[in-house]
């Protein structure tokens, strides 16, 4: 017997920092709104979908947002705000199922597939979700439906703003097929580039490319990406955990993309974890690097260690391999964030006065 199909929601809330800047002030409604510093090095950390009209986008600068439209209404950021924000949002997501896989403030992963038969099926969960968040946040979320994450996180970006969207194994190909490849997460400017120059354009022809052509591209990840483009996915639904944990992040004015300087910067988180952890006597079962690319999306990556580790060239080695092995799967991404973390903690045991 197969097993039971599962039911993944992406929820994704519609321009979410922009959105309650909108809720609070009435003045800023139908307005071109963007979130983000007050200078023009600053980046639009989330545009309002009247100002996307002209192009500007988030992580775009707001210089560049200025000349698309110079009427454009800038609002600092107010992150405690939006964090609190989003708490609510996470406490809707979890009266229906404590498999939620928080993304970032304002979108998250939800494994539905037990709760089925107290709430009903993923349609109709997604839209007790949808307008339980209207109802006490007065803000709207767009939602997909699939049976992998892959799928229902593109599902969720093809009907916004208050969206909805519903992708079966009976439809998947029909409603992936036509995409452009460029929806297939972790597909950066260089890769879709390389795609483009062998006629690769849409996901089916990235499903259908012949294995000489993607091996070219994706080297030992051609299958992955192969698979992907037929919607396969197989990742769980990883749910929060709250765990302590000691770390280091970086978000950089200049987003960066070379290999050697990215692991400079790495080494330099490394060692200030490493610190922390021995300041606060502490040692790391888990090394975890968190990455965030230049159009917002964030990833984390992380690896258990015995014995536990302290220190910055035991730390720095592992959180390394992690990168490396991010940045094959994501070939040419620029990186506006890097962050290095311990987690799993217990005291530490008698230091090693040789090691820095």
């Amino acid at each position: 017997m197969s097993p039971e199909p599962r039911t993944i929601l992406h929820v994704d809330m519609d321009a979410f920092y922009a959105s309650v800047e909108q809720r609070d002030n009435p003045e800023l409604r139908g307005q071109p709104v963007v979130v983000g510093g007050s200078s023009n090095r600053g980046v639009v950390a989330a545009a309002s979908y009247e100002v996307r009209r002209f192009g500007v986008r988030s992580a775009m600068s707001m210089a560049d947002a200025r000349r698309r439209c110079p009427n454009l209404v800038q609002v600092r950021p107010r992150m405690a705000h939006y964090k609190a924000v989003s708490e609510q949002i996470f406490a809707v997501f979890r009266e229906f199922t404590p498999l939620v896989e928080g993304l970032s403030r304002d979108e998250a992963f939800l494994d539905v597939t037990a709760s089925r038969r107290l709430h009903g099926d993923g349609p109709g969960i997604a839209r007790k979700i949808k307008q339980l968040i209207r109802g006490r946040t007065q803000l709207t979320a767009s939602v997909g439906v699939a049976e992998n994450k892959l799928v229902a996180k593109i599902a969720s970006d093809l009907d916004k703003p208050d969206g909805l969207s519903i992708i079966t194994s009976e439809n998947v190909h029909d409603t992936l097929d036509p995409l452009p490849v460029a929806v297939i997460p972790g597909i950066g400017r260089k890769t879709l580039a390389r795609l483009e120059a062998l006629g690769i354009h849409t996901v089916r022809d990235l499903r259908l490319a012949p294995d000489r052509d993607l091996d070219s591209v994706f080297g030992r990840y051609a299958g992955r990406a192969r698979e992907r483009a037929a919607g396969i996915d197989n990742r769980p639904v990883v749910a929060e955990r709250e765990e302590k944990s000691v770390s280091a992040e970086e978000t950089y004015d200049t987003d960066l993309e070379d290999r050697g300087e990215l692991e400079k910067e790495l080494l330099s988180l490394a060692e200030a974890t490493a610190r922390r952890l021995r300041k606060a006597d502490l040692q790391a079962g888990t090394v975890q690097v968190k990455i965030r690319q230049a159009d917002f999306q964030t990833f984390t990556r992380q690896r258990s260690v015995q014995p536990p580790v302290c220190h910055t060239d035991q730390i720095y080695h592992v959180a390394r391999e992690l990168l490396g092995t991010w940045l094959e799967e994501h070939p040419g991404t620029r990186i506006r964030l890097l962050g290095v973390g311990g987690s799993k903690l217990s005291p530490a045991g008698q230091p090693d006065l040789f090691r820095p």
